[in-house]
């Protein structure tokens, strides 16, 4: 049995008859209910009800379905005010004509007291403007509803084009660096020139197929990266010191692909690259429940400044605006003899939340922000 969505029945046009025999219904036994304080039973005004709305009916859909279209929704104001002083010029004496040759006749044939025989009572039309009023804010709210969803459709395709062009262009940067690290050992005939492209090749099978998805498990993550890190020992052997400390239960949460691998190219090419002592890079990765707290620092020459503004690092700003929006913290600081790189975000248990995945990757509502800009060596 296909239960019928709010959405689906207020804007789909297979329940418009039946959104208008709702709303009319609706109307009439509240209008019943309204006029019971006149003296009238419910029944009464139920039945006068019913009696006045095809009237109601050929009075309202004209105006919510022409006049609010054409020209106040298309700006046409003066216009607008023009037809709507018509409108209730002519309702005003419709009205007449109905109270006079319609609605009394009933009322005398089939009650014998509490008839109002004045065809120019003003309850009656007050009820029919009141009734215009009601469709046309109905209508005029159902339009911005329409308007509001279009816009964020459009902001939401906007977002998702962005996204795409900003991980695209990821790839060709990494294969480039890695590339050119590869094509340095090849020169010198080394044999660890094979071990390389096979590395490497798992790091352009993860760009070109796994990384379609909008996250990926921060497992996976985590292992291309040790995997970058091991192309790039083997540049600089025994003279680099790394260490890796992850901490927490990395199982099963997601992260959108190639956020902080950025962090550590950029540690390796300005960085440890441009240093000519004993160079140290330290990874410290921490998940507690739903929050990933990142941490990469490598030592420098003093003097050296942090190219923060290299593509590496703009594109994954601009994602994790994108994709994090006030949900992530990152601090880019100079300690003199190191830099540090601090990221927060919040992550998602896959066996907690089972729905598909949305355009951005789904983050939890709340988390500490707590940053830290040392490290202990």
């Amino acid at each position: 049995m296909n239960i019928v969505q709010p959405n689906d029945f207020i804007f789909s046009s297979r329940y418009r008859v039946w959104r208008h025999i709702t709303f009319w219904i609706v109307y009439t036994i509240i209008v019943a209910f309204t006029w019971q304080n006149v003296g009238k039973s419910f029944e009464r005004n139920l039945l006068n009800g019913l009696i006045w709305l095809p009237l109601r009916m050929l009075y309202c859909y004209p105006l919510i379905y022409w006049v609010l279209p054409q020209f106040l929704l298309k700006g046409k104001y003066a216009q607008f005010a023009f037809i709507i002083l018509a409108w209730a010029f002519a309702g005003f004496f419709v009205n007449y004509l109905f109270r006079a040759y319609v609605f009394i006749p009933f009322q005398q044939k089939f009650y014998s007291s509490g008839i109002n025989l004045n065809p120019w009572e003003a309850n009656s039309f007050l009820t029919l403007t009141t009734t215009a009023g009601v469709t046309s804010v109905i209508i005029l709210f159902k339009h911005w509803l329409r308007s509001q969803h279009e816009r964020l459709q459009a902001e939401k395709e906007k977002v998702i084009s962005e996204l795409q062009l900003l991980k695209a262009q990821i790839h060709p940067h990494f294969l480039f660096n890695t590339l050119n690290n590869i094509y340095s050992f090849s020169l010198e005939n080394s044999a660890k020139t094979p071990g390389m492209i096979l590395k490497l090749s798992s790091l352009l099978n993860y760009m070109l197929y796994e990384c379609k998805s909008e996250e990926v498990l921060l497992e996976k993550e985590i292992e291309v990266m040790k995997n970058y890190i091991d192309l790039e020992k083997e540049r600089y052997g025994n003279n680099l010191d790394i260490s890796i400390n992850i901490e927490g239960d990395i199982a099963d949460k997601f992260i959108a692909p190639l956020l902080i691998l950025p962090f550590l190219e950029n540690a390796f090419k300005h960085g440890t690259s441009e240093q000519l002592d004993k160079i140290w890079l330290s990874i410290d990765i921490a998940v507690h429940k739903y929050t990933l707290r990142c941490k990469i620092a490598n030592s420098k020459n003093e003097g050296v400044l942090f190219r923060d503004k290299g593509f590496g690092i703009v594109n994954v700003k601009k994602r994790l605006k994108l994709l994090y929006p006030e949900k992530h913290e990152l601090k880019i600081a100079d300690e003199g003899s190191f830099f540090v790189v601090s990221l927060q975000l919040g992550l998602v248990d896959y066996k907690a939340e089972t729905s598909t995945v949305s355009v951005a990757p789904r983050a939890v509502q709340q988390f500490s922000y707590e940053t830290s800009l040392s490290i202990d060596r």
